[in-house]
């Protein structure tokens, strides 16, 4: 019979040591050395390791994260009777693991939980928690073998769990394949042979939203909508040199440039109304490419994105003139955009979390939190839950309560000029409503406006003055987009009567 030797007996792969390499016989009979299986973890995050004892979980979380950042269930249980096999322990034990997961889950930690976790039931409240703190729950299956798992506790050179205990709990994970996959896990691993096993390194990368390596200095630009000739006059206000030139494939390119190596931060909602949505695109992406430049999400940027991959959207609100600018780019050009509008994260946090940008602002509790409530606020704001006669959301005034640390610069409600309330700052000026756009220089907190060319578009409603945004409420504007529902419910006779173009056609199906 074929020995299996126990991870504990191997050298491991760590982040520290680099990868431990496998071998593979090749061709002409000399060993060739396998690559590592690389696990990229989303930090902070709740990382729950899945699979019956004997899996090799333990000696996994051993080897590839800090002790303080592994809960276990068996060292709860020993905590609680002096013995780690005491199964009539488990439930308190189960509570303390819960409980000390939803502290350091509250204070942004890496928590991971070392326990066979093979049920719905069990990992139910894992989840739960997860969601309730906005952070992403990664998933770890280790599918390994039965007679790797038996072989492996046999062992073991303390206690044993037993075949009979090991054999229900692999069929329990096999029975469980399925449901794992609905789960709303952000990511799933499988790990399902010793070799495999062995080859893991564990990579941390930090949430998309969290850059506080970067320290700036930074210029953050309000709503864009398009208007081109304003960002120009805007960005040489700032003191940017902008280049214009032909890339290869004929097309135009955009080169920005700081003499002092100050970068953009765009707050999102880039198109729509304004008279050259594809060539603000192009100057944003440009400079994001090329690392000049930031940007967030808006709700704008949001449906342009849902439109490209072909999904249902309300073509109004001057998306429509969207449409129409896009129908005469090449689609080597939309597919760009997509791509990159996939990419953007819904808020940033910079300058070693003193700065927030979100595109509607952003409560503190959710700032550097990956989920989809934290997004649909970044995007949309905080409401009420209610809706006006015109069946828009209404707005809660958050800035009014916020005692946060960071500055919070976000847009999204057109203002007639920008108001500091509580470390925050609305700086959509209304540009393509013919009033003006408007940048943030940080850290000097100095407000930098050019007057809009002229009215591209008629506001659904006035502009807020500065005193409407010491009120509570905040007016809804009639831009907000539909909700997926609301939209698929809408008879076709309400539909625009737009032609569909060929950017749903022309969209390439390359993977994100």
């Amino acid at each position: 019979m074929e020995q299996i030797q126990h991870p504990e007996q191997r050298e491991p792969a760590t982040a520290a040591t680099g990868p431990a390499e496998g071998h593979r016989a090749s061709p002409n009979g000399k060993e060739k050395a396998t690559p590592s299986r690389r696990l990229v973890i989303p930090t902070p995050s709740l990382v729950v390791l899945i699979g019956p004892a004997g899996s090799g979980k333990s000696t996994f979380a051993r080897t590839h994260f800090r002790p303080t950042e592994v809960l276990s269930s068996d060292f709860f249980r020993a905590l609680l009777t002096d013995s780690e096999a005491d199964q009539s322990a488990s439930r308190e034990a189960f509570a303390l693991l819960h409980q000390v997961a939803d502290a350091r889950l509250r204070r942004g930690k890496l928590t991971v939980i070392d326990a066979t976790n093979t049920t719905a039931e069990s990992r139910a409240p894992l989840l739960a928690l997860a969601q309730a703190h906005h952070l992403p729950a990664v998933a770890i299956i280790f599918d390994l073998p039965l007679r790797t798992c038996l072989a492996w506790d046999a062992a073991r050179p303390e206690r044993h769990v037993g075949a009979e205990v090991i054999t229900r709990q692999h069929q329990q994970l096999q029975r469980n394949r399925g449901q794992i996959l609905r789960e709303p896990f952000a990511l799933r691993e499988w790990i399902r042979s010793p070799e495999e096993l062995m080859r893991c390194i564990v990579i941390r990368r930090p949430l998309d939203c969290d850059r506080r390596n970067l320290h700036g200095p930074f210029d953050i630009i309000g709503d864009v909508h398009g208007c081109l000739p304003e960002l120009l006059t805007l960005l040489d206000r700032l003191g940017y040199r902008v280049e214009q030139t032909t890339a290869r494939d004929g097309q135009p390119r955009f080169r920005v440039r700081h003499p002092h190596g100050r970068k953009l931060v765009f707050v999102g909602d880039l198109t729509d109304r304004g008279p050259d949505s594809p060539n603000v695109l192009r100057l944003v992406m440009d400079a994001v490419e090329e690392r000049r430049a930031l940007m967030v999400m808006g709700n704008h940027d949001r449906k342009l994105q849902r439109y490209l991959t072909g999904q249902d959207v309300l073509i109004a609100h001057g998306f429509e003139i969207t449409v129409a600018q896009l129908a005469t780019e090449p689609p080597a050009f939309r597919e760009r955009v997509r791509r990159f509008l996939a990419k953007l994260p819904n808020h940033l946090v910079l300058d070693g979390g003193r700065l927030v940008v979100a595109h509607a602002g952003l409560p503190e509790e959710y700032h550097g939190r990956s989920s989809p409530v934290v997004r649909r606020i970044a995007l949309f704001g905080v409401t009420t839950g209610e809706r006006d006669a015109q069946g828009l959301p209404i707005r809660v005034n958050w800035a009014l309560d916020y005692r946060g640390r960071a500055i919070v610069v976000y847009g999204h409600t057109p203002v007639v000029t920008p108001v500091w309330v509580n470390q925050t700052i609305d700086i959509d000026t209304g540009c393509v409503f013919g009033n003006a756009l408007t940048a943030l220089r940080y850290p000097e907190l100095e407000l930098v406006s050019v007057p809009a060319q002229r009215a591209y578009a008629t506001p659904p409603r006035p502009l807020l003055q500065p005193e409407d945004l010491l009120k509570p409420i905040l007016l809804p504007s009639a831009d907000e987009e539909l909700s997926d529902e609301d939209a698929a419910n809408l008879n076709e006779q309400e539909r625009p009567a737009i032609p569909a173009t060929a950017v749903h056609q022309q969209r390439a199906e390359s993977p994100e």
